[in-house]
């Protein structure tokens, strides 16, 4: 399944760019105040991805961490931290093993994007925010370079294919 997302300035272009293509029997959808939001459309939030792959990873590295910092801790006999005894060195270290865990999740999970954002979905959700509306029309190949064509006419501000990946 190939996307064609094209980006308008304003409501009356959008309608004019709908109806051109329903002319060329091309289905699409407008996004946009008054129309589709990007939630109900399934355009993804990177920010929600970004959170629960974090959080997914953090699932198994926190244990993971702990676990290796308390044998690396057993396993060397380092006495760090001569106050806490013997079995407190070793769980200090379990500690900072689950914090270094933790601190892999943000970097591995995803938690870079959230903090810096991330993907092609946050500038169309942007730009929904803005007031812009957007075009988007599913199909094949053939039908996206059509539809390219007749959005062309429009002069959108921005014109972008995809091709969703094959599962």
């Amino acid at each position: 399944m190939n996307y064609l997302i094209a980006v308008l300035p304003d409501r009356m272009e959008a309608e004019a760019a709908y109806l051109a293509l329903e002319k060329e029997s091309i289905k699409a959808t407008i996004l946009g105040k008054g129309y589709k939001t990007a939630d109900e459309f399934g355009l993804i939030d990177p920010n929600e991805q970004a959170k629960k792959q974090t959080q997914f990873m953090a699932f198994w590295l926190v244990p993971f961490g702990f676990f290796a910092g308390f044998g690396f801790s057993v396993l060397t006999g380092l006495d760090t931290f001569a106050w806490a005894g013997n079995i407190g060195n070793h769980i200090i270290g379990g500690l900072l093993g689950a914090i270094a865990g933790a601190m892999g999740s943000v970097f591995v999970g995803g938690g870079v994007g959230l903090l810096l954002g991330s993907g092609d979905a946050l500038p169309y959700r942007n730009r929904l925010n803005a007031g812009k509306y957007l075009i988007v029309v599913q199909g094949s190949e053939i039908l996206t370079r059509q539809a390219t064509r007749v959005l062309r006419q429009f002069e959108p501000e921005n014109i972008q294919g995809y091709a969703a990946p094959s599962e």
